[in-house]
């Protein structure tokens, strides 16, 4: 979980109801021992800054062409994008995407709307969407994963990188964690299998 501003903790709290381990990244150290990580909603700006601060930003962007899974969420949707127009710092840029800020309006605009999210079963997910920024464009790799009833989207994936414009972490629904968290069971499954093939090809 990197937990250098925003909502860590509530995410955090929701793996913990999965019974699923979780750790704050804050250090290299930290980044180097994650499976995956989550980057929670807050301050898209904040948190860019930190990035460098802390000297976590190409680290990161290292571990995540390495085929680390990454969750954004809200502010972790723009901190992931190629493209964040007005963002006064850099982004990861890993994933191909642009994103609107505060796409609609400010806090006392935010709402809450249902979504059909591709993949994940058992009827409509409830988003909460708190200054919420909005996915505009997708490269030809991403999936879009759900829509708003006014066409923008509100998740995406592309491999191992998820995107949510929403908190999910702010609700007692459990599948979108549980939905990243087989991701990254997928790829420990995948990097296993080399491994032993790797094994197997030196004997």
């Amino acid at each position: 979980m990197l937990a250098l501003q925003g909502d860590f903790r509530e995410h955090v709290a929701t793996l913990a109801a999965l019974d699923l381990p979780a750790f704050e990244v804050r250090t290299l150290e930290q980044l180097d021992d994650a499976d995956g990580l989550i980057i929670p909603g807050g301050e898209s700006t904040t948190i860019a800054r930190l990035l460098l601060a802390f000297e976590l930003r190409e680290p990161l962007r290292a571990r995540i062409a390495s085929g680390l899974p990454v969750w954004g969420t809200c502010a972790g949707a723009i901190l992931l994008a190629k493209r964040a127009p007005g963002l006064d710092r850099p982004t990861l840029g890993v994933l191909d995407i642009t994103v609107e800020r505060n796409a609609f309006g400010r806090q006392l605009d935010s709402f809450e709307a249902d979504l059909e999210i591709a993949g994940v079963e058992g009827g409509p997910f409830r988003g909460v969407f708190i200054r919420a920024p909005a996915i505009v464009a997708t490269g030809p790799a991403v999936e879009v994963l759900a829509r708003l009833e006014d066409g923008s989207i509100a998740a995406c994936r592309d491999g191992a990188l998820l995107a949510t414009t929403f908190h999910p972490e702010l609700t007692n629904d459990l599948r979108l964690h549980a939905l990243f968290a087989a991701m990254v069971e997928e790829r420990l499954d995948e990097a296993q299998e080399r491994r032993v093939r790797a094994e197997e090809l030196t004997a």
